[in-house]
């Protein structure tokens, strides 16, 4: 395999652990980096799901000692149990939407110009969603929930139904999530971390239903180019982690709105200059 190829596999793959986290949508970065390095197109879905699993097992070790202690509690403990059945209960609406109409949402609007105009959109909202959080501290009002302990079902369920928007290509699972959660009284820590722990199961499931329908794909030609995407994503993604939860403790999210809408600005300037190819 040529280094050149290999190179580019590594690059993707920290494209990949830098955004998936972020309220940047990691799909629009893939595409916008994929078409400037010429990624081939043909291996191009097929690499996004190793780099996605390299991302989510960073995630898992990150927060192995909270996994573990949930897992361990869940015959034990109500506390454990009540988390566990939030994950749940905020993961169903986007399984069940996904299930029925991811295909086609895919078909119409993974293409680089629907995904600039989500990117847009959706650093429109964060802005919007920051400037009401400072407002309201401006005016005494603090969040209602300032650790995941205190989600309720319904905060969940709400969470869970803002989510669902993350189908759209461009959004962001996570920034939809994030933007959920603050909306619905979640303090910034805690709509970001609650973001962390839904797409554990949402990201697995997703990893392994994309394996198994690609697995002719998976041949020994591929697998040195996979196992690089995927260390870089896994080491990447470990480092954003740990550097969201520090940055979040005394900045907001304005500056990721703004970069959404740059990045968006510039795929669509590259999609109509007929230099997008990544994924069309």
């Amino acid at each position: 395999m040529e280094f050149l190829l290999l190179a580019k596999a590594l690059v993707l793959g920290s494209v990949e652990g830098l955004t998936e986290f972020l309220p940047v949508s990691s799909t629009g970065h893939l595409i916008l980096v994929g078409s400037l390095i010429d990624f081939p197109s043909e291996i191009g879905k097929v690499f996004d799901v190793a780099i996605q699993f390299g991302a989510i097992i960073a995630l898992c070790w990150e927060y192995r000692g909270r996994i573990g202690a949930v897992t361990a509690g869940l015959a034990t403990q109500p506390s454990a149990r009540r988390f566990a059945m939030n994950v749940v209960i905020a993961c169903l609406p986007a399984v069940i939407l996904g299930l029925l109409f991811e295909k086609h949402i895919k078909s119409v609007l993974f293409a680089p110009v629907p995904v600039a105009v989500a990117l847009i959109i959706g650093g429109m909202i964060l802005l919007g969603v920051e400037a009401r959080q400072r407002e309201r501290l401006a005016t005494d009002r603090a969040d209602r929930v300032t650790s995941m302990d205190e989600i309720t079902a319904l905060d969940a369920l709400k969470v869970g139904m803002v989510q669902c928007f993350a189908l759209i290509p461009g959004t962001s699972r996570s920034g939809a999530t994030i933007v959920g959660g603050m909306l619905t009284g979640l303090d910034r820590k805690t709509a970001t971390e609650f973001s962390f722990f839904l797409s554990i199961p949402l990201l697995f499931g997703a990893t392994i239903h994309q394996l198994v329908s690609a697995r002719h794909e998976l041949v020994p030609a591929v697998l040195l180019l996979f196992g690089a995407g995927f260390l870089a994503a896994f080491v990447s993604a470990f480092i954003c982690v740990r550097w969201i939860l520090r940055y979040i403790k005394t900045h907001d999210y304005t500056l990721f709105g703004w970069y959404r809408i740059a990045v968006g600005l510039v795929i669509l300037v590259a999609a109509y200059g007929g230099s997008m190819g990544y994924n069309d």
